[in-house]
């Protein structure tokens, strides 16, 4: 885990087992992940499960096909509870943005409260009280530095009603994003023949007129 980037980064070694830390990772969802509506339901049935029995509490936001999640609890149940979730081959590309020793907790539900961050799925009410997240969207949380990680946190913990769509609407999504992954390396091919795809209906038409 890199140590250089900032001191709210450190080392699991350098932290006592019985002190109260804060993690925050990200990390990519797979594409048959994103086509399996039921990830979401599966991720809050075993945060209620090991999270109450172990004090662990914190939040978990998703968007754009990426997770950011914040867990916060003792040394030694986080770091068990990371290893667990960093071996887990739904998702990849893992990042950790912060690591640090905390002096109160910022989420205090076990049930790892889920945010989804897709603007164009939310309410209108949901729509005016995330006025706030418009700097962090598209959600792009690869990369934030530790400081742009806080920022963030501190707003969403504020949430009265936190982002929320039903898992119907993210198949929707996951299909777009799955059709941009695959589209997107190809995008100067498919204009160009589209465009003469257009240009052989012209000709047609013109030939039998």
């Amino acid at each position: 885990m890199p140590s250089t980037r900032s001191n709210r980064i450190k080392q699991w070694n350098d932290i006592e087992a019985s002190s109260l830390v804060q993690l925050v990772y990200v990390s990519t969802l797979t594409i048959a992940s994103r086509l399996n509506t039921s990830i979401f339901e599966d991720v809050e049935a075993h945060a209620r499960d090991y999270n109450e029995q172990h004090g662990i509490t914190g939040t978990l936001c998703y968007g754009n096909g990426q997770f950011l999640q914040c867990i916060e609890g003792e040394q030694r149940h986080v770091f068990a509870l990371q290893k667990r979730i960093f071996a887990d081959n739904r998702h990849k590309n893992v990042e950790v943005l912060l690591l640090q020793e905390i002096d109160h907790r910022s989420f205090t539900d076990w049930r790892m409260r889920l945010l989804f961050l897709e603007r164009w799925l939310w309410s209108p009410a949901t729509k005016e009280q995330a006025a706030q997240l418009s700097p962090f969207l598209p959600f792009a949380p690869h990369g934030w530095s530790p400081d742009r990680t806080e920022q963030f946190l501190q707003i969403i913990k504020n949430f009265d009603t936190p982002p929320h769509i039903k898992a119907a609407g993210i198949t929707y999504n996951a299909l777009g994003n799955m059709f941009r992954h695959i589209a997107a390396p190809h995008q100067a091919f498919l204009i160009i023949q589209g465009f003469l795809s257009v240009l052989l209906v012209v000709a047609l038409v013109l030939l039998y007129l």
